[in-house]
């Protein structure tokens, strides 16, 4: 929370490194199984299951909408119960539902199942985050960028797994890797079960309710942000593939070089970066500077299609460079600010809330990437990058403000204590 000092933190927050490590490899093994799977699933659905693609689409849209549903109550539920418990319960959940995915015949049941994982990912993100905020003491913003470098290299090691069933291209080769990732959730609970204490609820003021986020005017306003900046993710996994193949005359293996330069990129500076970005207002600092990073490579990216194709790979892999520097940066300031901001009491609700605007940032990004960018051309691109820097310059703003909000209730919580003789309220900030 803003203006508290280390020692004004509440005392049971601070955290041994053990359940720090438990987390990070629990979130390890898990991202090992999503890599595996995720990198095959459009594959499996549609040349093992046969379902048409627009019907994985729409199945995939109807569970990805369906699923944001779980972020606020189950960020409650972690609040009021502890947020082991439900990170848990949603890894059995995920489990559960993966490995029902090796016996779906048609879509009706494709969505089911694939709507029941959403709501647990969602769930288990809120939950999630909650837990982070215990573990990482003092410090969870530095923590939640060290566990996010062993989650994309957990990402990488999948991905590069699942090159085996795709090249095989059988229903018992993609069937092993549908049981592996339904393995790791299953692993990744084990190990948070052993090593990730079960913390107890903190004491909540009495004004607090469910749906206290939607008040904090500051937070949800950095939410919006932080989900339209999101598209900056499939700038790279999504339009940057897209433009490459149709627009250039660069060879295939960019798109592989891509991925890989982004996701070393993002192994090597996130806990580096990550760990000098903690307060809120360093948090608003970073993601103005991700949207001046952006600001260079989408304009990089548009012109892989107007130099020869030798240099195009050279300057895709420069572009994606400078784009993934903005990218850590921009987590890094969503860190900051996504605990900064929270009530320790009600981390889970505010994480809650902030997966789900990342979530469905994530969902209108595939329609506004390839509708907006691809349809204008080169003027998309500079129309996107002008986009991100414009959202960056806002950071700051919102974290001033947020700031100014807070200072101003813990003033009124004195005046009250002074007129009434009574303590104030646990962090009644709002």
């Amino acid at each position: 929370m803003i203006g508290k000092g280390p020692k004004q933190r509440i005392s049971g927050l601070s955290a041994p490194d053990g359940p720090q490590r438990a987390l990070i490899i629990s979130s390890f093994v898990s991202r090992v199984g999503n890599g595996l799977f995720n990198a095959a699933a459009a594959l499996y659905f549609t040349l093992v299951v046969h379902l048409p693609a627009a019907q994985v689409g729409v199945g995939l849209t109807i569970a990805g909408l369906t699923g944001l549903l779980a972020g606020i109550p189950a960020g409650n539920l972690a609040d009021r119960y502890g947020p082991r418990t439900v990170c848990l319960t949603s890894l059995a959940m995920q489990a559960a539902t993966m490995a029902a995915f090796v016996f779906i015949h048609s879509w009706a049941t494709f969505t089911l199942i694939a709507t029941l994982d959403r709501l647990a990912a969602t769930a288990g993100g809120a939950a999630g985050g909650a837990l982070i905020a215990r573990a990482g003491g003092e410090r969870p913003a530095a923590f939640r960028a060290k566990l996010r470098t062993f989650v994309n290299l957990g990402v990488v090691l999948g991905t590069l797994g699942a090159a085996f069933a795709v090249s095989v291209n059988t229903r018992p080769a993609y069937t092993v890797l549908i049981l592996a990732n339904a393995a790791s959730f299953a692993c990744a609970g084990l190990i948070a079960l052993i090593g990730v204490p079960n913390y107890q609820p903190l004491p909540r003021p009495r004004e607090h309710h469910g749906w206290a986020v939607l008040a904090d005017r500051p937070f949800v306003s950095f939410v919006a942000l932080y989900g339209a900046m999101g598209l900056q993710y499939q700038t790279v996994s999504l339009l940057l593939p897209i433009w490459l193949s149709a627009h250039t005359d660069a060879p295939r293996w960019t798109v592989a070089a891509v991925y890989a330069v982004n996701s070393g990129v993002c192994v090597l500076f996130q806990s580096r970066i990550g760990s000098r970005v903690e307060t809120p207002r360093q948090g608003g600092r970073a993601f103005r500077l991700a949207g001046l990073f952006f600001l260079v490579s989408c304009p990089l990216m548009a012109l892989t299609a107007d130099v020869p194709a030798w240099i195009a790979p050279g300057l895709a892999v420069l572009a994606v460079c400078v784009h993934s520097l903005g990218e850590v940066w921009e987590s890094s300031a969503g860190f900051a600010l996504g605990f900064g901001l929270a009530p320790d009491h009600a981390q889970g609700q505010y994480q809650g809330l902030f997966g789900i605007g990342f979530d469905a940032g994530q969902a209108l990004a595939p329609v506004v990437l390839t509708a907006a960018v691809l349809g204008l051309g080169h003027a998309g691109w500079l129309l996107l990058g002008a986009f991100f820097a414009a959202l960056g310059a806002a950071g700051p703003l919102v974290a001033a403000w947020a700031e100014r909000t807070r200072l101003t209730s813990r003033d009124t919580a004195c005046a009250a204590q002074g007129r009434s003789g009574e303590a104030p309220l646990l962090d009644a900030d709002r």
